[in-house]
């Protein structure tokens, strides 16, 4: 099996966050067993099996060091971004994941298709999740919900971008309450002084960081599905306009800057995406 090492969300290398990529052709899936040993032997938060079933359609599942996840934005970034510099795929592709049948666009800037937004629920009792990342007594003036565009993660609002960079959470409480809530991470986030502050040429909607313990991921730079959630539930809150495009800062705290972009078209479908660079590719011995 032949493996990559890409950087999604990002166009530089040793930026943005790492994926493993395994290309498996035509080939079938190999057992869940192995999948989840060489998403360990890699050691990234999630590696992704990537097969193709034409030019236009491919299947993927994805793996976190010690389990398969339905989906994740960021490898899948990753993958189309490699297929498209391989010359394997390019334009609208059909992915087919657990989380439902998704369309990517392969290109210099992949973005792909979020399952439908909902709000799962809203979390009423939010002490033990703020004392979790070490605040007390905070009353955000946003609710704590679950959100979802392919997994459920919990967004929390926290007071400031300096509060947001100093978080030391306790990681076993936070995998105790994501496994409480039926989520993947806690989707910590801080909006910028000036709503919408430019970096750069991108539109910062708010700066992030996302805790996920319970699937071995003490903190991700760059996570496509927790921001597409974020995006609809900023949006849903009216924080953000109801269609347009937004920019997320993540992984600062992490020395991993990374820009990962949204969009809401106008029949309420998100999309998520960013560019990638390939770091490193070998070959599996199994």
């Amino acid at each position: 099996m032949k493996y990559y090492i890409v950087d999604a969300f990002t166009d530089q290398l040793f930026g943005g966050n790492p994926a493993g990529v395994v290309l498996l052709g035509e080939e079938p899936f190999p057992s869940e067993r192995l999948m989840t040993l060489v998403a360990a032997e890699l050691r990234y938060s999630e590696t992704a099996f990537v097969r193709r079933l034409s030019a236009t359609e491919y299947h993927l599942r994805y793996f976190t060091p010690t389990a398969e996840v339905e989906l994740c934005g960021h490898a899948t970034i990753a993958s189309f971004s490699l297929l498209y510099k391989l010359g394997l795929a390019e334009g609208r592709c059909l992915s087919h994941t657990l989380a439902g049948d998704l369309e990517v666009e392969a290109g210099e800037r992949v973005l792909m298709q979020m399952s439908a937004p909902r709000i799962v629920k809203t979390i009423a009792d939010i002490a033990p999740i703020y004392k979790a990342l070490g605040i007390d007594g905070y009353i955000p003036s946003l609710p704590v919900q679950v959100a979802y565009t392919g997994l459920e993660d919990i967004m929390i609002p926290i007071q400031d971008v300096v509060a947001l960079n100093a978080l030391h959470p306790d990681m076993e409480a936070v995998a105790a309450l994501t496994e409480k809530h039926k989520a993947v991470s806690f989707h910590c986030f801080a909006l910028p002084t000036q709503t919408f502050k430019q970096s750069g040429n991108q539109t910062i909607v708010a700066h992030v960081r996302d805790f996920a313990p319970l699937y071995g991921i003490p903190e991700e730079s760059a996570t496509g599905t927790a921001n597409a959630a974020l995006t609809h539930y900023l949006s849903t809150l009216g924080v953000i306009p109801a269609t347009g495009d937004f920019s997320f800062m993540q992984g600062e705290a992490m020395g991993r800057p990374s820009v990962v972009a949204t969009r809401i078209s106008a029949d309420g479908t998100i999309y998520v995406g960013g560019t990638a660079a390939i770091v490193a590719k070998g070959e599996i011995n199994c």
